[in-house]
Parts: C-alpha cells; structure tokens; sequence
C-alpha cells in the first residue's frame, strides 16, 4: 500500500540505486543477458520517481521482485530447460497491487516483467503481449482483495485471458495446438495464484507492508490487544468503534483506503489503556481525575497516552501503517481545555507557552490518518452537545473541521477542499443517523389504579424507532 509521500531522493539512497544498478549491469554481462534489461529498469525508476511521485522506499521491493523474474527466467532456461509458458511471470504484477495498491505501478511491473521474460527466452512480441494481458487481469482482479480465494479466481481470470490471447495470435488452431495451450498457457494462471498465495506473506514481512488481509485479521474482536482494551478501557473502545464508524464512511466517499481508516480507527487509542480512568469516555463511576490536578501534570498524562499508545504497537507488533494513526491522528493540535485551564490559574507575570500544550504531531501525512483525526475530534464534539438536532450537528462537524484546518492540521496531507467538505457532509450523514430522534410513546393507564406513578410500569417500551 505505498504512499505519494516525498519527492527527494537521500544521498544514501542514491548510493543504493547506484550499486543496484551497476550490480544488474554486471549480473546480466556474466550471464549473457542483454544489457537492455538494466537500461529499462533504470527508466521504469525515474517515471515511477519523478513523474509517479512515488516514495523512494518502494524501488526496493520493485527490484527485488524484477530480479526475482530475471533470475527464475535465466534459472528456467539454463537449469530446469523448462518452458517458459511455466514461468509466473503474473505473480510479478499481482504481488505489487497487493502489497502496493496501486494501479499504475502494477501494470508497469506486468509490463517490464513480461518484456524481461522475453529478452531472455527470445519469445516474439506476440508471446510477451500474451503474458502481459495475463498479467494485467491478474492485477486487476486482486485489487481491493479481501478474502484469498480471489487469488484462486484471479489465477483463473488469468490463465483465460492468456488462452483467448494465445488461441488469438496462433497462425494454426486445431485440436493439438488447443490441447498444448489448454496444459500450458492455461496452467500458467493457477501457478502464478498458488505463487501469490504462497508468497504474499513472506513479502509482506520482508517489505514492512500490510494487505487487506492482515487489516481484516487485525480488526478482528479477539485480537489481543483489543481484547485487553474492552476489559480496560471499554469507554475508550466504545468511542474507537464510533470514530471507526465515520472514519469507514468517510474514506469511502472520497476513495481512500477505507479498511485501513478502520484498522487504523481501532487501535488510534490503545495508550489509553495505560491510565484509562484518565480519560472522560472510561469515568462512568468516578469523578473526572483532572479536577485533583494541576494543568501541567494533566497534560504529561494525556500526552503519555500517545507515547504509550506506540509502545504497546511495538510491543505487539503492529505494522507501521496501523502504528502511524496513533501520533498522526492528534497531529501537533493543542490541548484547549488544559490550556485553558492553565491560562486562568496563571498569575501575574507568569510566562505559559503555547506549544506546551500541544501535541507532539507528526501532523497527518496521508489521507487516512487524516480522515480519523477529524473523526476523533468530531465524534468528542458531538457527544458532549446537550441537544443532537441535525442542524446543531453540522454546525458543530463544520466549525471542528474548520478549526483543524486553520490550526493547519492538514498541510502535510493531500486532502483537497472538495474531499474535506465531502468528509464533512458523510459525517453529518452518519451522526444525524446515530443521534436520530424517537417517538415518545404515551405512559400507558391502569384503570384498577389511575394514581399509579410511571415509574412503578413495569411494562417494557418499545425502541424500534
């Protein structure tokens, strides 16, 4: 799931593309390769660099996996003699979208993997464009993939896509030609399915990726550390199900990665755990702990939460994608009630900072994290409102988002004004739906004793509305 983060590239980094370079030149010399293989790598990084915008950190699982192809190309063709309608060669483009989510990149790799088979089979333009469209299907077939037999289908998709094309570019079609196809090119799809199903999650490890399907395994309920967080801190919980609720929606009107907002919506609190009689959700039985404190032990007590937050990540090793709505989601905001607070317990000549008061950021640095970051300030808003009409609700979800936005909370990300007031209106959307009023139904009368209070009905009352 690779980002559009930033467009320079580190001496360091520079170095390593220089050595991976020089060290593909002299693999594909030794070899007997053509030395156009390491030219057409090298142009595939400056369009995917500097016109794809693309995070530098993705060129090494891209090369890693373009050597992968190159190597089992030369090892199928000098060592195994088998033919190359055996090479996954479809696999390539489908790990990408998988781990990378991303249309462009995939094609790209379906494109370059299937022309480096070619260079070193020596297969005619016909036979790469076959291999190209098998894995161009398989690609778009595994996007957004949630459960793994899509990848079984996707092997299909594919191994049809290439028999249609291979039946198309034959200058003959009869039954032996037919029965040769049906055991190679259509064998292909299901061995670069079961070569994805295989791998995936071996890559996904090495690379410090996440894909759908560790989301959905992370937002299972006996997860252990959301386990521990409903015993703990089930107020906390309650709030982590809400924001995830307006987070999902939300990230879906606007396009974003919408199972990762609600992972990541899920565990954004899990420092609260730490001191959970500490934050309002979790006081249901005791008085607010803040009222026996000074403002400034207040706030090293809600800032620690984030601290806390990312330790317990580490320590049950979450993915980085998921650790990064812990601090992001709060951004570099200030704390305005301690502030507050602070201000009007100040005495005369006493200097109080600002920034004391405000979080430690990074401040959202991708559209997701961004999205629960006004989720979480949004629903604390609402649910502390006396009154949830519709109108009241919008007034509030505008003014919070606006504030954010003027506090510029959401300079680093690439959220446009269409997509935030997007946001704002599915936010809306779902509140008003969640506070929606009921009907009043009548106290019911007992004629044997008109005088009876209501509170002595014991008759259930329906909330079906």
């Amino acid at each position: 799931m690779g980002g559009l983060r930033n467009n320079y590239i580190s001496r360091d980094q520079g170095i390593m593309v220089a050595v991976s370079f020089l060290g593909l030149m002299i693999f594909c010399y030794i070899a007997g390769l053509p030395l156009l293989i390491p030219l057409l790598v090298f142009f595939l990084g400056v369009h995917l660099f500097f016109f794809k915008k693309l995070n530098s950190k993705i060129f090494l699982p891209l090369s890693l996996f373009l050597v992968i192809i190159i190597s089992l190309s030369y090892f199928f063709k000098t060592s195994l003699h088998l033919s190359y309608f055996y090479l996954p060669i479809a696999s390539i483009p489908m790990l990408a979208m998988l781990l990378f989510n991303d249309v462009q990149v995939s094609l790209m790799m379906a494109f370059i993997s299937a022309s480096m088979a070619g260079l070193i089979f020596g297969f005619d333009l016909s036979q790469m464009l076959i291999f190209f469209l098998g894995g161009i299907a398989g690609s778009y077939k595994v996007r957004d993939a949630r459960t793994r037999g899509v990848l079984i289908e996707a092997g299909i998709f594919v191994s049809l896509i290439q028999i249609i094309g291979a039946v198309m570019t034959s200058p003959v079609v009869n039954k032996a030609t037919l029965t040769f196809i049906m055991k190679t090119v259509g064998l292909n799809g299901l061995i670069c399915a079961f070569v994805v199903i295989a791998t995936s999650k071996v890559f996904e490890t090495i690379f410090r990726e996440i894909t759908n399907f560790t989301l959905l395994e992370l937002s299972d309920t006996s997860q252990p550390l959301l386990k521990r967080m409903v015993v703990e801190a089930p107020g906390s919980y309650h709030h982590s199900l809400i924001v995830s609720n307006l987070s999902e929606a939300a990230a879906d009107a606007i396009d974003a990665n919408s199972l990762l907002v609600r992972v990541g919506a899920y565990y954004h609190d899990i420092g609260k755990m730490v001191h959970p009689e500490y934050f309002t959700e979790n006081q249901m039985m005791i008085g607010n702990k803040h009222d026996e404190l000074e403002p400034s032990m207040s706030r090293l007590v809600i800032f620690n939460h984030v601290k806390e937050g990312i330790e317990l990540a580490h320590k049950y090793r979450l993915n980085q994608r998921i650790i990064d709505f812990i601090p992001e989601h709060h951004g570099t905001s200030i704390m305005h009630y301690f502030y507050q607070k602070a201000l009007a317990g100040q005495s005369d000549g006493e200097a109080l900072d600002e920034k004391d008061y405000r979080y430690p950021g990074p401040k959202p640095q991708s559209k997701e994290t961004a999205i629960v970051m006004l989720a979480d300030s949004v629903e604390g808003a609402t649910r502390a409102m006396d009154e949830h009409t519709p109108q009241r609700i919008e007034d509030t979800v505008r003014k919070v988002i606006n504030n954010k936005f003027i506090d510029g909370q959401l300079d680093e990300c690439n959220l446009t004004l269409r997509e935030i007031d997007l946001i704002a209106a599915t936010f809306v959307r779902v509140l008003s739906a969640m506070y929606h009023g009921r009907i009043k139904y009548p106290e019911k009368s007992n004629a044997n004793n008109p005088k009876k209070s209501s509170k002595e009905d014991t008759h259930p009352r329906s909330t079906d509305q």
